[in-house]
């Protein structure tokens, strides 16, 4: 006579325990989607906050007249002293050395009267509506299309203050002497 193995105690114990890592194994994959989401919103928000600040300041020029786009001698001489304001590719095509028809604007002393003080100032950080601080590059030269009329071009560069490597928008207009002088 052959006896089999009929005893299945402790089986119930190991099918639990396959449930139980089956069960881990989801429960890390949720949340694991979860953090990364998370950090993908993260990010979105910043970069959103980041283009909102970048079209803010371009409306502060889009709001003044041609010659008060200008920035104050001392705050230029501080951001060219900068590595990472010089280093940007809109410094270092069109202004580092300008080649004719593109030329530097003129520096002032003082911001003219009724315009904001943060639109003659080529670099400063400011908070977004997030509440994080992101700084504020702003590239100004003259370019002259072939169909004439010297204009003046604008590039607003938003960067994290904490890591200026990391560049979250880039917005870039012009503005010709029709706007008023």
């Amino acid at each position: 006579m052959h006896l089999r193995a009929r005893d299945e105690s402790g089986f119930g114990m190991l099918e639990l325990l396959m449930a139980m890592v089956m069960l881990n194994v989801g429960i890390l994959a949720i949340v694991a989607a979860f953090s990364s989401g998370s950090t993908a919103l993260s990010r979105a928000n910043r970069i959103s906050t980041a283009g909102t600040v970048a079209n803010k300041q371009m409306e502060v020029y889009r709001g003044l007249k041609y010659d008060n786009i200008v920035f104050i001698t001392s705050e230029w001489n501080s951001a060219i002293a900068d590595s990472t304001y010089t280093a940007d590719t809109t410094y270092q095509q069109n202004m580092l050395n300008p080649v004719a028809p593109k030329a530097l604007v003129p520096t002032v002393t003082s911001c003219p009267a009724n315009v904001p003080t943060n639109a003659c100032d080529p670099s400063y950080t400011t908070a977004g509506a997030d509440h994080r601080s992101y700084r504020v590059d702003t590239y100004l030269y003259f370019d002259t299309p072939s169909y004439g009329n010297q204009l003046k071009t604008i590039t607003v560069v938003i960067r994290n203050p904490d890591d200026l490597s990391r560049t979250f928008a880039r917005v870039t207009s012009t503005f010709d002497p029709s706007t008023g002088s």
